[in-house]
């Protein structure tokens, strides 16, 4: 992962790297043998736990993760992330799940936050037209992730919108509330991966 950057646009940070270009085609591939093997799909669905109202959402097996050093990754970020600010070393990252979110057009992800101490998106596949919106002098946010914390306030602000691009992955602590709005007029996919995991306790009261 290259391109490390902490954004603080409210109270908690968020970080923003770039995934290398193996890790995607990895990525890729393995979602790709996913939907062609329909046992599979069906042993690693996992939408029925998750908020999304989406077309396939499934877990990533271990033997996968570990192959890819996927777990590894992570904890190297958020290490440094750790670092950066607190001067302090992480004594424990282990992921509870990683999944990936298939999202076609008209699909959504509602307002919800996640389970564990931090999270995290990166994204795989993004449709090159994500289609208009309604009303031509309105800023087109389709297909956007939205990161929500507490209410506005004066030089604060209480959202932070990402328009996904292949390659882009953000990390933020599991309690900020977020969303990803739909898209329309294309056949294409967004497609994303995320995490849950869980740090220490020293750690997790200063994230």
């Amino acid at each position: 992962m290259n391109n490390f950057e902490i954004k603080k646009p409210f109270g908690p940070s968020v970080v923003k790297v770039t995934l290398n270009d193996d890790i995607i085609t990895s990525m890729n591939d393995y979602v790709e043998l996913i939907i062609k093997d329909e046992n599979k799909s069906k042993t690693l669905d996992h939408g029925h736990k998750l908020a999304g109202n989406v077309n396939q959402e499934f877990l990533l097996e271990d033997k996968f993760m570990i192959k890819i050093k996927w777990p590894e990754l992570l904890a190297s970020v958020v290490q440094k992330w750790v670092q950066s600010q607190t001067g302090k070393q992480l004594k424990q990252f282990t992921v509870i799940k990683s999944w990936i979110v298939r999202q076609f057009k008209n699909e959504y992800n509602p307002i919800h936050y996640h389970s564990g101490d931090i999270s995290g998106v990166g994204y795989l596949k993004v449709p090159s037209d994500m289609g208009k919106t309604s009303q031509r002098d309105k800023i087109n946010e389709n297909g956007n992730l939205v990161l929500i914390h507490g209410s506005k306030q004066f030089l604060s602000n209480s959202i932070l919108k990402i328009e996904p691009k292949v390659g882009d992955f953000y990390f933020f602590p599991n309690y900020l509330m977020h969303t990803v709005y739909p898209f329309s007029e294309t056949n294409e996919e967004r497609r994303s991966v995320s995490f849950n995991a869980i740090l220490d306790k020293d750690t997790t009261l200063i994230i």
